[in-house]
């Protein structure tokens, strides 16, 4: 990669697509092998390669001369990972649910009403889904929640009033 690294160093816009062809399939199957899932590895594949050039357009010769091209572009690989691995975990899990009773099928309105309900807060959430969906009383949720009566009354009375300016903003 020495002689790669000092292609680039004279022409990073001509010598960048060799190092994509060069190292990208490495770099993919790791990144692969680390996050168990196609789409991710290609994402962070292409994201690595995106923030190699824009730092390597900003790099002075000296600093050509010193870099480590391979370990340099896995530093940023798993940097990056990591920081996807980080935020994946803080995002809920989608979890089918599937109905096998005798229900009529799922309205039409099911996304629009998701997209609504996702506009409250947590607790605003939970207390008006316990109470209007699910049926629960005023002591039930406020015992599943561990919240007093008096606050779950609130997220119930606050997340309505905010349904409502939603629903009357759509068109």
């Amino acid at each position: 990669m020495d002689e790669l690294t000092a292609e680039l160093a004279r022409d990073l816009d001509a010598t960048f697509p060799h190092l994509v062809k060069r190292a990208g399939p490495g770099l993919y199957w790791g990144l692969r092998r680390l996050c168990g899932d196609h789409q991710e590895a290609e994402d962070l594949t292409q994201e690595t390669f995106i923030r190699a050039y824009r730092s390597l357009s900003e790099f002075d010769q000296a600093r050509f001369a010193d870099l480590r091209l391979s370990p340099w572009l896995w530093t940023i690989a798993l940097n990056l990972g990591r920081n996807h691995l980080r935020a994946r975990s803080r995002r809920p899990v989608f979890v089918e649910m599937t109905d096998h009773g005798d229900h009529d099928p799922e309205p039409p309105d099911t996304a629009a009403w998701d997209a609504r309900l996702s506009s409250l807060t947590i607790s605003q959430r939970r207390a008006v889904v316990l109470r209007h969906v699910v049926g629960l009383g005023i002591g039930e949720i406020a015992e599943a929640t561990g919240r007093p009566e008096g606050t779950v009354k609130a997220d119930i009375h606050r997340g309505l009033e905010h349904l409502r300016r939603v629903m009357e903003q759509e068109p």
